[in-house]
């Protein structure tokens, strides 16, 4: 079912290393073709046009675009209690971490009079997404939800496809987290055009331009958040789900082969990878896959992702060699089980979230380790991070000298603006100290 890529005795270099790790095939630029006029539509014609959209795409029509409030609130007598305590621990546990990501207002001085400050302000309105397709993810809205809160974001809002079984209303359990967090602007709109909505606005329904959009989605969702960059910030393209693990032969088979269908169970796009030194091990931990992937559920689609190209067992010479390829692929979520996990620590670089030994699964920060589960994906995680409060934070400067700190770089100040030919730059100083230009 995995199939096998040795690169035992070879020393590829990171070049060939990114040519060689396993990858989806996904080709975001081509869904931006398709999705370009449905971002257009939307843009152009609103409402009209996001009509049209849930009509031909989730089969909905003559629905509230905009949910009312009560009906947020009301949801939560559908949900079971023992999920509302689950969910009710997984924002306590976030909104503790998303809190520390905050980082403190600073001050630099560099003389008596000559200051500046660092600070880090909130974007005004933020437009999350949650999508409807195979799954409903409440603990996705809450990733979003509760970071942007954490951040003193003062404006959310929430769009999620229309459900046929629900009355035109987004999934239920999206609702749910809707509601236990106290948002209260939640839009049935899925897709390309709940981005477009987002960037453009939709006067007729009251949905206000954002300035950042964030949440998962499949290619399509992705394509529209590409092509409206620019006009509001995202968080990121994200892709598929991928995990990668690094072990050795002290690790417990059953528990990576767990691992590895726990992530196949989302997507058949989904990326299920096992990098070690042991050829046995990695026998064990295939019998085991097997195994349990024809147990589980969705038997069909975890098979499907592990058998696609996507998914592979990785052949190395040692762990020093495991980290390099784990750097290269820059794995959504890593983890380590070895005999010296911080030795393999100390050599990772590029991951979006580490899970540390054999009682740190990924399904662990999935839900409730505290940990944000939306992360980069595709290789992004090379120079992307994962969603966060700071994701919807902006530094700014702000700077005050008075006017003996000001006189004290009049000098070498009026010698850099002439030597990049700007004499006005340096006029602007010496106006303060009587020099009237002429």
């Amino acid at each position: 079912m995995l199939r096998t890529i040795d690169l035992r005795g070879k020393d590829p270099s990171r070049a060939e290393l990114l040519r060689l790790v396993p990858r989806a095939a996904v080709d975001t630029a081509t869904a931006v073709d398709r999705v370009r006029p449905l971002v257009d539509g939307v843009r152009e014609r609103g409402e009209t046009a996001l009509r049209e959209q849930a009509r031909d795409f989730d089969g909905v029509e003559g629905h509230a675009l905009r949910v009312p409030a009560e009906q947020i609130a009301d949801s939560l007598r559908t949900c079971p209690p023992e999920v509302r305590a689950a969910l009710a621990r997984l924002i306590e546990r976030l909104r503790e971490a998303s809190a520390a990501q905050v980082p403190p207002e600073r001050v630099t001085r560099f003389a008596d009079g000559a200051a500046i400050v660092q600070r880090w302000q909130p974007v005004s309105r933020v437009g999350l997404y949650a999508p409807g397709g195979k799954a409903a993810y409440p603990s996705s809205v809450l990733m979003n939800a509760v970071s942007a809160q954490a951040a003193g974001v003062p404006g959310l809002a929430l769009a999620s496809p229309a459900q046929r079984d629900n009355d035109g209303r987004p999934h239920e359990a999206v609702l749910w987290a809707a509601a236990l967090v106290g948002l209260d602007e939640v839009y049935a709109i899925g897709g390309a055009g709940a981005i477009a909505a987002f960037a453009y606005g939709v006067p007729g329904i009251g949905l206000e331009p954002v300035d950042v959009v964030t949440g998962p989605g499949n290619v399509f969702v992705a394509a529209a958040k590409r092509a409206v960059t620019g006009l509001v910030g995202i968080d990121s393209e994200a892709g598929t789900t991928e995990i990668l693990i690094i072990a050795d032969d002290s690790a417990d088979a059953d528990f990576v082969a767990a691992d590895l269908v726990s992530q196949a169970e989302h997507d058949e796009a989904a990326a299920s990878v096992l990098v070690t030194d042991s050829a046995e091990f990695a026998d064990r931990v295939r019998a085991r896959v097997e195994r349990r992937a024809g147990l589980t559920r969705h038997s069909a689609r975890a098979r499907e992702a592990l058998g696609g190209p996507q998914s592979a067992v990785i052949l190395v010479d040692g762990l020093s060699a495991a980290a390099r390829v784990s750097n290269a692929y820059g794995p959504e979520h890593l983890e380590i089980q070895t005999r010296d996990d911080e030795a393999v620590l100390a050599r990772i670089s590029d991951a979006g979230a580490i899970f540390m030994g054999g009682y740190s699964p990924v399904s662990l920060g999935d839900y409730l380790a505290g940990s944000n589960h939306v992360l980069p994906t595709g290789g992004t995680a090379r120079f992307a991070a994962g969603l966060g409060a700071h994701t919807f934070l902006r530094p700014q400067q702000i700077i005050r000298y008075d006017r003996a700190a000001l006189a004290a770089l009049e000098e070498p100040l009026l010698a850099l603006a002439g030597a990049e030919g700007l004499p006005a730059h340096g006029q602007a100083v010496s106006a303060r100290f009587g020099d009237t230009g002429e």
